[in-house]
Formats: structure tokens, C-alpha cells, sequence
């Protein structure tokens, strides 16, 4: 018999500078710190809701990090509307897939969701994204919002 996996509840990264990482994922990001072991020289974070996902930060050498992806659930309307003044503000790099020169949330149209990738302090490839309305459009693939809704708009 399968397991019956109900979702993701913890990722891990390895970290070169712990109190730096602390300081983005709690001060940048928002997360709210559950766990710090100094000795070990790990913390750890509650994604959302306290108890339903977390973070674990593990510092490594330089050397010992590989680069790794992982994404945050947020709201469409936010990643829309406030995503890419929040990371200008905080002097983040971010980044699409559209290959066009703009600095927008793209639509992925086989979802359809809408997301924006940036970096974190030991470029991580991190994403906000969000899940739209709609018929998802495989065959569409990676494409600027307003193209996403003018699709839509002919469907309906």
C-alpha cells in the first residue's frame, strides 16, 4: 500500500553564515523562528501556519553548499500587486522566465499560477507563487500576466 502523503512538511538548506540567513528569513521573509541550536548551528522556521511546514537552516562551509530551489505559497493579488516592490526594497535579485527584459511575475500556464524567482543571501533560487483561476494551458508555457489574461478572456 502507498503512503498517503498529505504535502511537504520541512525542506533543509545548507547555509554558509547562520546569523545572516536568520536575518533574512525572519526579518526579510517573515518567518517566525521556532528553534535555534547554536551548537549545532542550525535554526529552524514555521512556513505559515506554526506546526504545518518549517525551514531548517544548517550552516556549512562554503565549499559544502549546493545550491538548491524551493518556493513560497502566497496570495496571486500580492506576487501581482506588492512582489516585486518588496524585493526591489530589499535589494534582492529576482528574475522570470520570459525572456523579454521586464522584471515581472510570469505565468506558468500549465498550473496556471503566477510567480516571481529571486535569490537568497547564499543564492538559493527562492519563488513566490501563486495559484490562479482558470483552465490550465500547457501548451502556452511560460507567459507575462497580461498575456495570461488575455487568454482567459477569449476562453470565457
Amino acid at each position: 500500500m502507498k503512503p498517503k502523503i498529505k504535502g511537504l512538511y520541512e525542506t533543509h538548506l545548507f547555509v554558509e553564515d547562520l546569523e545572516r540567513s536568520v536575518d533574512f528569513y525572519s526579518n526579510i521573509l517573515g518567518l517566525e523562528q521556532c528553534r535555534i541550536n547554536d551548537a549545532r548551528r542550525t535554526a529552524f522556521f514555521w512556513i505559515g501556519t506554526p506546526k504545518q511546514q518549517m525551514l531548517g537552516l544548517w550552516e556549512k562551509p562554503k565549499e559544502e553548499i549546493d545550491i538548491r530551489h524551493f518556493a513560497f505559497q502566497c496570495e496571486p493579488d500580492w506576487i501581482l500587486n506588492e512582489s516585486i516592490n518588496f524585493l526591489k526594497k530589499h535589494n534582492l535579485n529576482f528574475w522570470n522566465f520570459l525572456n523579454d527584459g521586464s522584471k515581472q511575475p510570469m505565468v506558468f500556464a500549465w498550473m496556471p499560477s503566477v510567480a516571481i524567482y529571486f535569490s537568497d543571501p547564499d543564492g538559493h533560487d527562492l519563488e513566490f507563487i501563486g495559484i490562479l483561476e482558470g483552465t490550465p494551458k500547457p501548451e502556452n508555457g511560460v507567459l507575462s500576466y497580461d498575456d495570461w489574461k488575455t487568454l482567459e478572456t477569449k476562453d470565457n
